[in-house]
């Protein structure tokens, strides 16, 4: 779900919206959905609880000496109370603790598939934090599985922790938890080791939904030239959110279960030449520290400051914003970008399912 930038950068990452309706406690609803984490300095109790169906508290952390869940201790109470806090706008609401993060080892979570026991451990520590902390569901996100096995072996995990939460729930009388994944924007992962296919099937049959990650396309790290970080579209380039969930779907991943993400954060480059300031234009790296990632909140404060030399600038064509002044360059979500996408998800689903 996130990028690999510290958490206290976004207050609230808005993601989501869902291509089909999703059925869980037998009533049909639109996942729309957000992740908040405590160092945001945005208080839980803060949040209008009334736009959303789904809420991630974010994030869990893996011990990789005995591949068991745990909460950091300074953030204890506030997963502990998250769920009431945000329920009191909306008792419907569900809440789910999310895992691991882009600031997360990922080896650690390779380590940890690669074994039965591993698994296991990690299965029954996370059943256990969900119930103690009042959550309704758990949400992985390990980014990424970069191998066939790493691959091979998520899918041996997501179907064994559904096999536990069906017993769980067996046995405790109380309704199973959700389990939702963050994934790559594409069933297949690319990554300075290849490519890689996540297992469908497994995922498909184990996990109530998949968020998927249609943001960090571009950003200074790793990218030399500015791009739109969100792109819904990506005419004469294959990296888009659009052909990211076609190729989900075109790989039988059910459309009912995807969840779109949508960042609400930007990415700032410093341009090479200020007078090439369009998109793929060269650049001499971040803007600012952190990979050049700014808030929303922040971005529009930049665009206030700077407004005597601004230049805003909506492309339908990939569905994205940017702005630049002087040699500052900011790649984002504005609202433009935002309704167009939550159109997308709303309108043009049909289309989508016929694939």
């Amino acid at each position: 779900m996130a990028s690999k930038i510290k958490p206290h950068f976004f207050p609230i990452i808005l993601i989501l919206a869902l291509l089909h309706k999703l059925n869980f406690s037998n009533a049909q609803t639109t996942i729309k959905s957000a992740y908040w984490f405590p160092e945001s300095g945005f208080p839980a109790s803060s949040i209008d609880s009334s736009l959303f169906t789904v809420l991630y508290c974010a994030f869990a952390t893996l011990d990789p000496q005995n591949y068991q869940l745990f909460i950091p201790s300074q953030n204890a109470q506030h997963f502990s109370t998250f769920t009431s806090t945000v329920q009191r706008r909306n008792p419907s609401l569900k809440t789910l603790i999310s895992i691991g993060g882009g600031n997360a080892n990922a080896q650690d979570y390779a380590a940890m598939v690669s074994d039965w026991n591993r698994r296991q451990a990690f299965i029954k520590s996370s059943i256990s934090l969900a119930r103690s902390n009042n959550f309704h569901g758990l949400d992985l996100d390990w980014e990424h599985p970069e191998t066939p096995d790493q691959m091979t072996q998520f899918g041996y995990l997501v179907d064994e922790w559904r096999t536990a939460v069906a017993d769980e729930a067996s046995t405790s009388g109380n309704p199973p938890l959700l389990l939702a994944a963050a994934v790559s924007f594409s069933s297949t992962h690319q990554s300075d080791r290849g490519s890689a296919e996540y297992v469908v099937p497994a995922l498909a049959r184990s996990l109530d939904w998949i968020n998927v990650m249609g943001y960090d396309f571009y950003a200074p790290d790793w990218s030399t030239v500015t791009g739109p970080p969100g792109a819904l579209y990506n005419p004469g380039r294959s990296v888009s959110a659009d052909s990211g969930v076609r190729a989900w779907i075109q790989a039988k991943f059910p459309a009912n279960k995807i969840v779109l993400g949508f960042p609400f954060i930007g990415y700032a480059w410093t341009l090479s030449n200020p007078g090439n300031n369009g998109y793929f234009s060269p650049t001499n790296g971040a803007a600012f520290p952190d990979n050049g990632a700014l808030t929303y909140k922040r971005i529009k404060e930049l665009m206030v400051d700077n407004k005597s030399s601004l230049t805003a600038v909506f492309n339908s064509s990939v569905v994205n914003d940017y702005c630049y002044f002087g040699s500052t360059w900011i790649g984002f979500d504005d609202t433009q970008s935002v309704e167009t996408k939550v159109s997308y998800v709303i309108h043009d689903d049909d289309d989508i399912s016929t694939l």
